[in-house]
């Protein structure tokens, strides 16, 4: 309000805010404040005090308010100063919660980072934990439920920093309706909390909503009273949400915040950026699309809603974007501060590296948290590509070492710090992760510093490639894009570098063609991580017709059951007979089905059939598995007879097969306590597979476990097999199974009642798998490999109880014929082994010296076959030297560029077994003037026999896998050698 003048009392504006009529002012104004009792929101505006019908009329008032005043100050008007400045994200989170629980709803906590879908890699919206509830395959916790849900999606990194709300990491706040009320609630509620709660004027809220969806338009009008003028009827692409091709749909509903009210509603486009921000979704999920395309009313009408929380931050604290809030800025601040840059006074792509490094962060500590661990696959090339971005990112602002004197340090630490701070509200859980978090970062931070050092090594080599081609080609020396990506993505080279070292090498880069690879790049991880599936295959079908399955496994390996349904190639068929493929769905079931990483049980199911005929029904079952919900699927083989649906079948477990899984479960508790206990309590599982014949086991630790920690490991699990202690089974809530110490399986989903299985002194774990009754029946364990399989994941894989007992069995046979062959007692095949090798090596010594000597001895018979070129006084020598080894060959090279006379240019080249080349050449002083060099010429001649190489400018070698092709190769080396030095004056 600067620059205004003052109010002038004696030419008031005159407001009515009672009156039906027409809201009326004077002529002339010379000052707002009394229009700013409209604009501002005063009481006597309030809906509190303004009945229903009259919200239309309020509405008419603030619009025109709004207008005038825009008029006379020709700018946007200043924010409302019923929005509280200090408002702090985690306030706005807790008011939302509040808001919905005073209205019924249940507040759930935040599911993991880490789904428990098959369909998405990532939790990417707050409905996504609610999915199988949507579908009817799991009971409801409550009618209604709200949540404050962390959420990752990567398909639009690239925007991340650049635009004022794109982000990796973000809260998606969100309200749940499983049937319960529906869109004249969900409206209401919405618009409640938005201009009564969070206090935003209605005047700078807009509407969309659904072409057709005149319910929901009618509703906002005249229930709520947004004028018409400020709701948006949008099309399907925009505003029907559909959660695949077929399946659970519906129009949707979005509240706008308008940042330039004065515009006006004339031509308003709500995708205007820099306008207007989506605040709210409200999705009324109404339908099921089926396979024809037809929509058919849902049983029950849900509700699923979202409010970004970033979003709502930005609107209430009056920031310019998401990340200048409280929920994302100290990460910045900390990242200027290591980097000795004010972000004040940043330029703008300074200022976007920072925010990058802001978002980044948030991102790669919650999902470590969760358990994802930086690889090269699935989630954790997701943290990698994160981390690697900081880092890079960090570097170019400059950002050395751990910035307290230690310059090989990390600075990741640092910045996690910052972000575990300001976890506190969102997921408590973080603060007992520290060290985990912290140490992978630093490792992984470290490691990729190295290879950023070998990025800078290809470039310098792509470097020059495309100016070694340019002499060739007569083309402008050039960098191709996918070079560029290849350094930016695998080797996380920033681009902003790879173009200054270009420049100033003299080699233009192919930037449109790097950009197609980052746009395929782009589209690959849209399409494939973003989009939340609520059908997989035809179960959908089932939704409503097939109750969950009774698991009876715990308690009994037999049991008479009803078939439910069958499925044929994925279809419903009414019957099915022998020699068919079928998944059948029983009411009740002893069967395991596939969870927890234990695999489902094998057996059988019998039907008597016709008793006046004799038939028999036989199914082999050879896996179960949980459909949505607790459907099981046992599928397997019919082999004899027919099943229907209705029959009754008795369904029997494999016995055998069974015991073999509950060993190996409970071993598997065992393995982690142990882990615990010998590396550390940090370390946790990342993943598991309980089989009959093994198990296994994936954890994350930075090294390979060392022998005698193998051994310790083996140890303890044994003395815990021997002291014969009796399992305790329990059902509790999961608060007081977190409260006693229970350990979570990875990747297992928990309601609010869990099943915890404890070895009392040794392990409490929640768990639905099933296991002995004492760990005597383990009888045996141990450790048969331990590996890595991703960057700070290790593997072991085990045996124990029968497996056990073949593995040792299986291994004291090897040994015995070990003993056989070598005429040895056990105790002396070591001995005898190593004895051998020495042998082994002297004589591979002999051989090879004998090689050398054979192979100098050819050359000096071939020495006098050197083509002398009186051009330029050279020699050159390129000759096949036959099966000859590659040691042998470089030292024929080196005797032969030795006799020579300088300058002498040697290519020598064989193949000395199936499928192998060997190339080497040897360049003199002299030649090495003349500007070639032995690397670089060799790796493209070995390029003809499929292979590559390089090495020194005066001596290198080289491969190949195609020895019909070193004739051509050595041919062509000769042709340009001769022309090379016939061309030289």
């Amino acid at each position: 309000m600067a620059g205004l003048r003052p109010l002038d009392a004696s030419r008031p504006f005159l407001l009515n805010p009672v009156s039906s009529a027409a809201p009326r002012w004077l002529p002339t104004i010379s000052g707002c404040s009394c229009m700013d009792s409209i604009y501002f929101g005063k009481p006597f505006l309030s809906s509190r005090h303004f009945p229903k019908q009259r919200r239309q009329h309020r509405m008419t008032i603030m619009t025109i308010a709004t207008s005038v005043k825009a008029r006379l100050l020709k700018e946007d008007p200043v924010e409302v100063s019923s929005i509280d400045k200090t408002v702090s994200g985690d306030e706005i989170r807790q008011r939302f919660l509040k808001f919905y629980a005073s209205r019924g709803h249940k507040i759930i906590l935040s599911s993991s980072l880490v789904p428990d879908d098959p369909t998405v890699l990532l939790t990417i919206a707050g409905m996504l934990q609610f999915k199988p509830i949507f579908l009817g395959k799991e009971s409801r916790p409550a009618p209604c439920v709200t949540t404050a849900q962390k959420c990752i999606r990567t398909n639009d990194i690239e925007n991340v920093g650049r635009t004022a709300r794109h982000h990796t990491f973000f809260e998606m706040l969100g309200n749940f309706s499983f049937g319960d009320y529906f869109k004249k609630e969900a409206i209401i509620w919405a618009w409640e909390l938005t201009t009564e709660e969070f206090g935003l004027p209605p005047e700078r809220l807009w509407v969309s909503v659904f072409e057709d969806d005149g319910d929901a338009f009618n509703i906002w009008h005249t229930e709520v009273g947004v004028p018409k003028e400020r709701i948006k009827r949008m099309g399907e692409d925009d505003n029907f949400w559909m959660s695949g091709v077929t399946g659970p749909c519906g129009p949707c509903s979005e509240i706008y915040y308008d940042f330039h009210p004065y515009k006006g509603h004339v031509d308003a486009d709500l995708g205007d950026g820099s306008r207007f921000i989506e605040l709210y979704n409200l999705v009324f999920m109404q339908y099921n699309k089926k396979d024809d395309g037809t929509l058919v009313p849902l049983k029950q009408k849900n509700i699923d809603t979202g409010m970004g929380l970033e979003r709502m931050a930005q609107v209430l604290q009056k920031v310019p974007n998401n990340y200048e809030t409280d929920l994302i800025f100290p990460i910045i601040e900390k990242a200027s501060k290591l980097a000795l840059i004010s972000y004040a006074n940043a330029d703008d792509v300074t200022k976007t590296n920072l925010k990058i490094i802001g978002d980044h962060m948030r991102a790669v500590v919650y999902l470590i948290s969760d358990g994802v661990m930086p690889s090269n696959i699935g989630r954790g090339y997701v943290v990698r590509r994160l981390i690697r971005r900081v880092v890079r990112i960090g570097k170019l602002l400059g950002i050395k070492g751990d910035v307290e004197g230690n310059i090989g340090g990390a600075f990741l630490p640092v910045l996690a710090g910052t972000v575990i701070e300001l976890s506190r509200n969102i997921d408590p859980e973080v603060k007992a992760r520290v060290p985990r978090i912290l140490e992978e970062l630093k490792r992984e931070e470290l490691r990729f510093l190295q290879t950023l050092e070998r990025g800078e090594k290809l470039l310098d080599q792509f470097l020059e490639d495309a100016l070694a081609s340019c002499g060739s080609e007569g083309d402008g020396p050039s960098l191709s894009g996918k070079d560029v990506f290849l350094l930016y993505d695998t080797y996380g080279f920033p681009v902003e570098i790879t173009a200054e070292v270009a420049e100033e090498r003299g080699v233009n880069i192919d930037m449109n063609d790097f950009h197609v690879e980052m746009e395929n790049q782009r589209r690959q991880s849209q399409a494939a991580h973003n989009v939340v599936k609520l059908s997989i295959g035809n179960e959908t079908n089932f939704a409503e017709t097939i109750p969950d399955t009774e698991f009876l496994g715990y308690n009994t390996l037999f049991a008479t059951a009803i078939v439910k349904g069958i499925l044929v190639n994925g279809n419903s068929v009414a019957h099915v007979s022998k020699g068919s493929d079928v998944e059948i769905m029983l009411n009740r079931t002893p069967f395991y089905a596939e969870s927890g990483g234990q695999i489902g049980d094998n057996g059988f199911l019998y039907c008597s059939g016709d008793k006046d005929i004799g038939t028999k029904t036989v199914v082999e079952i050879k896996d179960v598995k949980k459909s949505l919900g607790s459907v099981f699927l046992h599928i397997g083989t019919i082999k004899e007879g027919t099943v229907e649906i209705g029959s009754e079948v008795d369904a029997a477990v494999d016995s055998n097969l069974r015991q073999r899984a509950r060993v190996h479960h409970t071993a598997t508790h065992l393995l982690q306590a142990a882990l615990k206990n010998v590396i550390g309590q940090d370390t946790a599982q990342a993943g598991s597979l309980v089989a009959f014949d093994r198990l296994r086991f994936d954890f994350n630790f930075h090294r390979p476990l060392l022998e005698h920690e193998v051994v310790k490991i083996e140890n303890f699990i044994n003395k815990w097999i021997r002291d014969s202690t009796s399992l305790q089974t329990k059902v509790m809530s999961l608060l007081e199974a977190k409260r006693a110490g229970a350990i979570a399986m990875f990747g297992e989903k928990y309601g609010e009642q869990v099943r915890v299985v404890e070895v009392p002194g040794v392990s409490m774990e929640l768990c639905g798998g099933t296991h002995v009754t004492n760990t005597s029946e383990i009888r045996g364990f141990k450790i048969i490999s331990e590996q890595g399989i991703a960057s700070g994941i290790r593997r072991i894989e085990a045996v124990a109880g029968e497996a056990f007992i073949e593995y040792v069995s299986a291994r004291d046979q090897h040994l015995r014929n070990l003993c056989s062959m070598l005429k040895v007692r056990a105790e002396d095949v070591a001995a005898r082994v190593e004895s051998l090798m020495d042998e082994l090596r002297m004589a591979k010594n002999e051989v090879s010296t004998l090689q050398t000597k054979m192979a100098i001895l050819k050359a000096s018979t071939i020495k006098e076959k050197a083509i002398y070129l009186s051009t330029s006084n050279a020699r050159v020598m390129v000759e096949s030297m036959g099966d000859v080894e590659a040691e042998a060959l470089k030292s024929a090279a080196e005797y032969l560029i030795d006799s020579l006379q300088d300058p002498a240019a040697i290519v020598l080249g064989s193949c000395p077994g199936e499928g192998k080349v060997s190339l080497v050449a040897a360049f003199s002083p002299g030649v090495i003037n003349m500007g070639l060099q032995a690397g670089k010429f060799i790796g493209n001649i070995a390029k003809i026999c499929g292979g590559g190489g390089g090495g020194r400018p005066n001596f290198a070698q080289a491969g190949g896998k195609k020895p019909e092709n070193l004739p051509e190769a050595l041919e062509k080396a000769r042709a340009e050698l001769i022309t090379i030095f016939s061309d030289t004056k």
